[in-house]
């Protein structure tokens, strides 16, 4: 009696997600080479080969760092780099600058940070006006520096 009832709820499930399957939307493999090469075939088997060749082999990986492969590299991805590589280089003269509310580093800062060129005034005063909100410590990090910035807008 338990084995066939196990068999009933092996069998429900599998029904149920091969039907579940068959409606499902291509994205559920993501994106990568196995997107590509089983690109229109919308079973089961096929998104699970899909999924699994581009968890696999990295391309999924690969595809969205480099905006390939079917996948969409994040927007912000290479100035979130550059944004934290230059704060953190950057620190002590980003500091002066911002409590002057002007210069070189809060230009380039405004720059990084996505900031059109009518709103630059306004970041600088922000940034003047918020100094010890943004600058916390002394041994604040470039991290939390960007985090407090990035809060105040």
């Amino acid at each position: 009696m338990k084995k066939i009832l196990l068999i009933n709820v092996v069998l429900l499930f599998t029904v149920s997600g091969v039907a579940f399957a068959a409606g499902a939307p291509r994205d559920n493999c993501g994106c990568g080479l196995g997107t590509l090469l089983f690109e229109g075939k919308g079973g089961l088997v096929q998104q699970i080969l899909a999924a699994t060749t581009n968890g696999s082999f990295g391309t999924q990986t690969f595809g969205i760092s480099s905006g390939t492969l079917e996948c969409n590299q994040p927007s912000k991805f290479a100035s979130n780099e550059q944004l934290n590589n230059f704060v953190a280089e950057n620190m002590d003269n980003l500091a002066k600058d911002a409590a002057m509310g002007q210069g070189e580093y809060v230009d380039t800062l405004a720059v990084l940070m996505g900031v059109s060129s009518s709103s630059r005034a306004e970041f600088s005063q922000m940034l003047q006006d918020n100094f010890s909100n943004i600058f916390t410590e002394a041994s604040v990090s470039h991290v939390d520096v960007i985090e407090n910035i990035a809060n105040l807008m």
